[in-house]
C-alpha cells in the first residue's frame, strides 16, 4: 500500500527532530536511533528536552529489558546508550519526574519485594544519575508494580499492580506523596479499573484526567478519561490505536507538554516490533478529554 504524501512527509518530518512542531496524527521517534528493528517500549523525555530514556530488548545492554538513553545534539536523537542501572533482570517502565530531579522505572531484579518492584534514581544537577532507592512498603509489594507517573505538580504517584484483591490481572493505583516517601496506595474505582489489565497511565494534567493501556486478550490499547473516573473511559483516537492492535505506554514530553509519546504497531513508518510514536495529547477542558 502506498503511503501517503502527506503522513510520507510527517514521517520524514519527525524521524530524528523531537522539535518539530506541526504534528499531524503521528510520526515515529528517533528512526535507527530510539526506533530500532527491536522492540522498544516506554520512552521519558527530560524536562529539558535534551535526553530521552526508554525501554528496549536490543542488543549490547545488560539482558533481557533493558533502559537506554539518548541525547539531542543537532536537532536530533544521538549516542544511544545502556543505563549502567541495568542488570541482567528487567529495567522497564522510566518516569521522569516534572521537576527532573528523579527517574523512576520498574525492575525484577533480584532483591525486591515481589516480582517488579519500583525504584527511584536520582538525577542530579550536571544531568547525571545519583543513587538509586527502592521505593518504600508502602509501594512496593509481593506483586507485581509497574508503570510509575508522578503528577504534574508532584503530589500524587500513580502505577499499576497485580495480585490479591484486583478487579483485573493488573489494576491502578495512587499514592499520595508523603514527606520523602509515600501514603498507602488504594485503588482507582470502577469502571475505571476493569475485569481486563490496566497495566498503567499517565497524567494528563493535575485534575485527573489520564491516558492509561488497557490489555485484554492479548492486546493492549490506549484509552483516555476525564477527572471523574466514574466514567466510562473512551480509546485515543489513533487509526493504529484498535482493539486487536498493541499500543500502550503513553506518556507526555515534559518538555513539550502539547506532545505525547507512546509505543506501538503502525504499519507505516515502522522501523522494527515495537516502536515509539509521538502525536498530540489529547486536550483537556475543565475535566473533560477532547
Amino acid at each position: 500500500m502506498r503511503t501517503p504524501l502527506s503522513l510520507l512527509a510527517l514521517s520524514l518530518s519527525l524521524l530524528f527532530a523531537p522539535g518539530a512542531m506541526a504534528l499531524s496524527e503521528f510520526g515515529i521517534e528517533g528512526m535507527g536511533v530510539v526506533s530500532t528493528k527491536a522492540n522498544e517500549a516506554q520512552a521519558t523525555i527530560s524536562p529539558d528536552g535534551q535526553r530521552i530514556v526508554w525501554a528496549s530488548d536490543r542488543a549490547g545492554g545488560a539482558g533481557g529489558w533493558d533502559l537506554w538513553q539518548a541525547r539531542l545534539r543537532d536537532g536530533r536523537w544521538q549516542d544511544p546508550e545502556p543505563l549502567a542501572v541495568n542488570t541482567g533482570a528487567d529495567e522497564t517502565d522510566p518516569y521522569f519526574s516534572h521537576d527532573g530531579k528523579a527517574l523512576f522505572f520498574a525492575s525484577n531484579r533480584p532483591g525486591g519485594r515481589g516480582g517488579f518492584d519500583l525504584y527511584r534514581l536520582a538525577v542530579l544537577a550536571d544531568g547525571g544519575f545519583g543513587p538509586m532507592a527502592a521505593l518504600p512498603v508502602s509501594i512496593n509489594t509481593r506483586a507485581d508494580e509497574r508503570r510509575p507517573a508522578l503528577r504534574p505538580d508532584g503530589r500524587v504517584l500513580l502505577f499499576a499492580r497485580n495480585g490479591k484483591g484486583a478487579r483485573g490481572g493488573f489494576d491502578l493505583y495512587r499514592a499520595e506523596v508523603a514527606g520523602s516517601g509515600f501514603a498507602e496506595a488504594s485503588a482507582l474505582p470502577a469502571p475505571l479499573n476493569s475485569a481486563a489489565d490496566e497495566l498503567g497511565a499517565e497524567w494528563l494534567g493535575n485534575d485527573g484526567a489520564l491516558a492509561l493501556t488497557r490489555v485484554a486478550d492479548g492486546h493492549s490499547q490506549v484509552w483516555v478519561v476525564g477527572c471523574d473516573h466514574a466514567q466510562a473511559a473512551v480509546p485515543l483516537g489513533l487509526s493504529f490505536n484498535t482493539a486487536e492492535g498493541q499500543t500502550g505506554a503513553p506518556v507526555v514530553d515534559v518538555s513539550k507538554p502539547g506532545e505525547l509519546m507512546m509505543a506501538g504497531q503502525a504499519r507505516s513508518p515502522k522501523a522494527g516490533g515495537l516502536d515509539l510514536y509521538r502525536m498530540r495529547a489529547p486536550g483537556v477542558s475543565g475535566c473533560t478529554v477532547r
